[in-house]
């Protein structure tokens, strides 16, 4: 496929990825109602504390490979270096295996020193082989997005979540029924253990399935192996020095990125139970009010994760080749769509949290907390998603060491904010501290990250059609969702209809809003996944107006060009199958 084809794509494979990823993040909520039902507001705060942990060794050993290894094998595809792309991959599998092994056998044996309450070291230590697996799963993964296709990671990511589901709910009620005699405390942590069974068991699916992928594929990569003869092989050596200095970067910056999560969840811990006095059971209940909300809250910045996904080798591969222009179309295409969704998405989960919260997470006892916690987090949805985006856009342009510096400060300032906060004001009021510094954080993070960007590619974002008008839109939209599902719910007294009702509403009113008011083009529309979709409903509606006859010809002729152009390009791809020349894989180019 033409390289310009190629790079014209990146929003459609980031639609695809992000599908794939607002699917399991909703596969992820619904399957946390049984799951808390079985074990518990008590057993899901050692859950959350537990998984906080592994996602920390996690980072360090091998959550950042996938965006590594597609940032190194795209700039060695970008120039049809195909055998030293396949020696990076094969050193990048040596260096989770090593790294990976390590990782897991010091969880297992040091998860006592990693979590505060000691109900959360079992399920801890049942994460420890996911950790080995999950590096392994993330070198395929990334293998294939250097391809600029992510539909093996989406299918891989749905497949493993799914697994997940099914065994984190099942392996729970089983654990708990092998300790039914002991006391509430006992019950909830060999339930979250249970719980934490089923993520290893998704990961171990997902592996397999992207064994099969790259086995499908073995023909075509040695095919294109055997004829790259144009270029010196680089040594083994050489690689794993160059991965190091990639991969070392990455986990730095994902590692401090994501690391407030722990961070707050220990220093909450810390102060509340050794400072404060307050019961383990009763903290590890607080803390799962507030991994309620963040479960929610995360489903939206899914987008914004697909899309940093989809930019990295496009922008490395931009880049490299010295488009300058390419890199800030793609940077600017990205954010406008990434704020197009997150903006609504942020109001529309500030006004309806209590709502959302009684669909999945019914427990009455912390309904009421969960849900005004979600609201006050809400806005950070804004802000993590623009700073993941433009950590992905620094990484990206080799400027590796940008978003360690930014994500370090962020963490020292938001944290030293939250320690003065618990230990100076009323600890009724410590889990909105906590949500405040989580907010903190994400907004800090987003300021310093865009100024970075701003700097390094001399590129400053379209302001009123990606901020303002979204903004407005999105305010207009809240109030009407809010206003119906108020009057529905008045009248029926189905939380579940009443919702339905005013997310619909919502949607609607804001599409009109911003196609009326021009903050997305038609041409914006058509380059998102299903935008002729859209455009056809705007125009039948009457929101969006047709086009005048002259651009109504430009746009025909246009449309004719293109299709003699896929035309050609498919006789040539029919002319070297039959001559047996380099093809691309049906799972290698999309």
């Amino acid at each position: 496929m033409p390289n310009k084809k190629r790079n014209e794509s990146f929003i459609l494979q980031a639609g695809i990825l992000a599908s794939a990823g607002i699917v399991v993040r909703i596969i992820g909520l619904l399957y946390n109602t049984p799951l808390v039902a079985i074990i518990g507001d008590e057993g899901f705060g050692y859950y959350n504390s537990a998984y906080y942990a592994y996602s920390i060794i996690l980072l360090i050993s091998s959550y950042s490979i996938p965006s590594a290894v597609s940032k190194v094998i795209a700039q060695r595809l970008a120039v049809k270096e195909y055998r030293n792309a396949h020696r990076i991959f094969h050193c990048a599998f040596i260096y989770v295996l090593v790294v990976g092994g390590i990782a897991s056998l010091f969880v297992f044996f040091g998860a006592g020193l990693l979590v505060e309450m000691d109900n959360a070291i079992l399920p801890l230590r049942m994460l420890a082989p996911t950790i080995f697996f999950s590096g392994i799963l993330g070198v395929l993964r990334g293998y294939f997005q250097a391809h600029r296709t992510m539909v093996q990671t989406s299918f891989s990511q749905i497949i493993e979540q799914l697994v997940n589901a099914g065994m984190s709910v099942g392996m729970a009620y089983v654990m708990v029924q092998l300790v039914a005699d002991g006391d509430a405390s006992t019950r909830a942590s060999y339930g979250a253990a249970g719980g934490t069974i089923g993520t290893g068991a998704g990961v171990l699916a997902g592996l397999l399935f992207m064994a099969g992928v790259y086995a499908l594929n073995r023909k075509t990569i040695k095919r294109r192996i055997e004829r790259d003869t144009g270029h010196t092989d680089e040594s083994y050596a050489a690689i794993f020095k160059m991965i190091l200095m990639v991969v070392t970067p990455f986990i730095l910056s994902t590692g401090i990125y994501n690391i407030n999560s722990f961070l707050d969840n220990t220093i909450y811990q810390q102060i509340m139970m050794n400072v404060k006095g307050m019961a383990e059971a009763l903290v590890a209940t607080n803390l799962s009010a507030v991994a309620k909300g963040t479960k929610i809250s995360n489903i939206p910045i899914a987008m914004a994760s697909a899309m940093a996904t989809a930019l990295i080798p496009g922008i490395s591969s931009d880049f490299a080749q010295g488009d300058l222009n390419g890199v800030r179309n793609k940077v600017a295409k990205s954010i406008k769509v990434t704020m197009l969704i997150s903006i609504p998405c942020a109001v529309g989960i500030g006004v309806l949290a209590k709502p959302v919260m009684k669909v999945i997470f019914h427990q009455p006892e912390s309904l009421e907390i969960s849900s005004i916690l979600l609201s006050c987090m809400a806005v950070s949805i804004i802000f993590y998603a623009l700073s993941t985006l433009t950590q992905a856009i620094l990484q990206s342009i080799g400027k590796m060491n940008m978003p360690i510096i930014n994500a370090s400060a962020a963490v020292i300032l938001h944290a030293g904010i939250m320690i003065a906060m618990m230990i100076l004001l009323d600890e009724k009021y410590s889990l909105f501290y906590y949500v405040f510094a989580t907010v903190l954080y994400s907004f800090l993070l987003c300021v310093l990250n865009q100024i970075a960007v701003h700097r390094y590619l001399q590129y400053r974002q379209e302001v009123d059609k990606t901020f303002l008008r979204p903004i407005i839109a999105s305010i207009i939209m809240g109030a009407i969702a809010y206003g119906v599902y108020q009057g529905l719910y008045y009248l029926s007294g189905i939380n579940i209809i009443s919702l339905a009702a005013s997310v619909i509403a919502g949607c609607i009113f804001y599409f009109i809003l911003i196609i009326r008011w021009k903050a997305v083009s038609e041409d914006e529309l058509r380059s998102m996944p299903k935008g002729q979709l859209l455009i056809r409903i705007a125009k039948k509606t009457g929101i969006m107006k047709e086009e005048n006859r002259q651009k109504k010809r430009k746009r025909s002729a246009k449309r004719k060009n293109n299709k003699k152009k896929k035309k050609n390009i498919g006789k040539e791809k029919r002319e070297n199958r039959e001559n047996r020349e380099e093809t691309d894989d049906y799972w290698l180019d999309e």
